[in-house]
């Protein structure tokens, strides 16, 4: 009953069903697209004991409710009748966003509704390579296999789980998507692009135009762009073929017409910008590891605040699928320790019960990578724990950015994550790099925090409650 009448609330307080345009969640919030902000009551949302704050950002209402989120969520979808009418974007409300906010607003609801499995995914793969390390099992073994299938499966065929969610982002029908996600990993193309990489290999030909077959697993940018197309397509002839045919005519017209046209096409283009991406990174990092360090780890929770830091999810990504690791994921690390770390410094130095509370929470969360309890509920309220958190982080950040230490496969950033920075090669110097900065991130934070971070009022404000009661 807590999460309907919650529900009922957030609803009304959005300017009501009519109001709402999308809505997905992510790890923390709820990610609304509204028609007109306008209508929405930030002061009653915020009144909301199980509401964190409200934010605009990303062309997206975002609304920061915790550990709860997924919960909250259901109880919304519950509540909107019928619910799948949330799942539509309205071209006319997306025209208002600018070009950047737009491009947020794509990726945080493209990726968030599988961020838990791919983050696990992840954790598991970690967990892999540190038993191998530690020679608790072989590469050889069954249990190896099964466990290793389990972690990789979600990143291999990433064009069938992301044509799902782009289809239902850009409105068209996220099975059709899915389809030519399902063709570009099928094993009769991978069959044929590992045949076309041997020496005197056959060209294969669609029509009489030559294929050139890429390898498409756990590729990203080219299903995006080919569902944004069949969605395209799709609304087209939906709206001028009869209804007692579209049903079939549909989806037969699409697979037939895009999948072509992502091996001779799309898909083609899109790997070279893919690769042009993971190149203009590798540079930007390599002119000055350090400073790149210095400016994540300074700067990332500040995106967090602001849903900016879904922009950066594709690079990671991309940089995992082109290179074979990814050394941003290291360099956020520190940023969100160092928060956590300032959370413990409030719940170290504070005298307020409901205070050591909130934070001891928010350490606990932070600590796996949910750092919105500690930055909304503890952090930012006082300013300069949060100061110090950030403070901390880029130094962090630059240790960790001089170690060059590197991931080897996705998730999301927390205290789990130094088992996905162990090269295949074993346990170096990149990996003691990212645990010594991250390490001090966390220390620095903690210290600045504990003599520094809170004003005298709240350190003794369980002692003069005890004075008040005594007069």
């Amino acid at each position: 009953m807590k999460y309907q009448l919650l529900a009922q609330e957030i609803i009304a307080a959005v300017g009501g069903q009519e109001n709402i345009v999308s809505l997905v969640h992510c790890a923390t919030r709820l990610r609304f697209k509204l028609r007109d902000s306008a209508l929405s009551d930030i002061g009653r949302l915020k009144a909301q004991s199980d509401v964190m704050t409200v934010i605009e950002s990303g062309g997206q209402f975002q609304v920061v409710i915790g550990n709860e989120v997924s919960d909250v969520y259901q109880a919304i979808q519950q509540a909107l009748t019928p619910p799948d009418e949330v799942e539509v974007t309205s071209d006319s409300a997306s025209k208002k966003d600018s070009l950047f906010n737009h491009f947020i607003d794509i990726v945080s609801s493209i990726f968030s509704p599988f961020l838990g499995v791919m983050a696990a995914a992840g954790i598991l793969k970690g967990l892999l390579v540190v038993t191998v390390t530690l020679k608790w099992m072989s590469f050889d073994s069954g249990t190896y296999h099964v466990w290793y299938a389990a972690s990789d499966s979600l990143f291999y065929f990433f064009p069938l789980v992301l044509g799902y969610t782009a289809g239902k982002k850009f409105g068209g029908n996220p099975f059709i998507s899915m389809g030519i996600g399902g063709a570009l990993v099928h094993p009769m193309i991978i069959s044929a692009f590992k045949a076309s990489t041997v020496a005197g290999g056959s060209t294969e030909y669609f029509m009489g135009i030559p294929l050139s077959f890429l390898n498409y697993s756990s590729s990203v940018i080219p299903i995006i762009l080919a569902s944004w197309a069949n969605c395209k397509v799709e609304k087209a002839l939906n709206a001028h073929l009869p209804a007692a045919i579209k049903n079939f005519i549909t989806p037969l017209v699409c697979l037939m017409l895009i999948v072509p046209l992502t091996f001779l096409v799309i898909g083609p283009t899109a790997t070279w910008l893919s690769q042009l991406l993971a190149q203009g990174y590798q540079i930007a990092y390599g002119f000055a590891p350090v400073l790149a360090g210095i400016i994540t780890g300074g700067v990332w929770q500040i995106c967090v605040i602001f849903g900016l830091h879904w922009g950066f999810i594709p690079i990671t990504i991309n940089n995992l699928t082109i290179v074979g690791h990814d050394t941003l994921m290291p360099l956020i690390l520190p940023a969100v320790i160092g928060q956590t770390g300032a959370a413990f410094g409030v719940f170290l130095r504070t005298r307020d019960a409901k205070l050591k509370m909130l934070s001891g929470s928010a350490v606990t969360t932070g600590i796996f990578g949910i750092t919105e309890p500690a930055v909304y509920g503890v952090t930012l309220p006082y300013r300069r724990p949060f100061i110090f958190g950030c403070v901390a982080g880029a130094i962090g950040g630059s240790v960790v950015g001089y170690s060059q230490s590197a991931a080897y496969s996705l998730g999301l950033v927390n205290i789990l994550t130094f088992t996905q920075l162990i090269p295949p090669t074993g346990i170096n110097n990149t990996v003691w790099g990212a645990l010594i900065g991250t390490a001090l991130a966390f220390v620095i934070a903690t210290l600045l925090t504990w003599l520094f971070g809170l004003p005298a009022s709240t350190k003794l404000s369980t002692k003069e409650n005890k004075d008040e009661r005594c007069h």
